[in-house]
């Protein structure tokens, strides 16, 4: 049987009955304050090295991610580009060796292409279905889109390029394709 003891210094210490301070005994209401094996979670330095190497992954992978996006906006144009040339090839062969003085004939009746397709030169020009023509000694502008060599007089008549002087990603000047 337990009892209380006051001490030299005055104050209550439960005993047992041989006279030995006991510890008091509260009964549990919070068992999940109680102590359970290791302690679980992770420690600030571990969050912090987990966000670190994140922050690194990052670093790395961005630069990557816009370079594939812009080498997809370039095999785009290039891609269009060939199309344009084919249905300009088309146009020449059903006409029996005649060029259009504009390229918008190409989508009369949808025949040959239903819509002239933007060129795509990344980083330089927005991207524009515009048709820039060479014609009568006018010098091209840079500013996207399509050139177009529309003078029969001229050497290049019926010759297509992307309109611009800039560098690809594999240093080629757009105008050379």
């Amino acid at each position: 049987m337990e009892s209380i003891t006051i001490s030299r210094t005055g104050s209550l210490r439960p005993t047992d009955a041989a006279g030995a301070t006991t510890l008091p005994r509260f009964p549990r209401r919070h068992a999940a304050l109680a102590p359970r094996g290791p302690p679980r979670g992770f420690t600030l330095i571990e969050l912090m090295i987990v966000v670190a190497v994140i922050g690194i992954l990052a670093a790395i992978a961005v630069p990557k991610f816009a370079e594939l996006v812009r080498k997809s906006r370039e095999g785009s144009t290039k891609g269009q580009l060939g199309a344009l040339r084919s249905a300009l090839s088309i146009y020449y062969s059903d006409m029996e060796g005649l060029y259009p003085f504009d390229l918008r004939s190409l989508t009369a009746n949808g025949k040959y292409l239903t819509a002239i397709p933007k060129a795509r030169a990344p980083n330089y020009h927005p991207d524009s279905s515009e048709i820039v023509t060479k014609g009568q000694g006018v010098p091209f502008q840079d500013r996207g889109g399509w050139r177009y060599v529309n003078d029969a007089t001229d050497s290049e008549f019926g010759l297509l390029w992307v309109n611009c002087v800039h560098t690809d990603t594999k240093g080629s000047v757009w105008s050379d394709y």
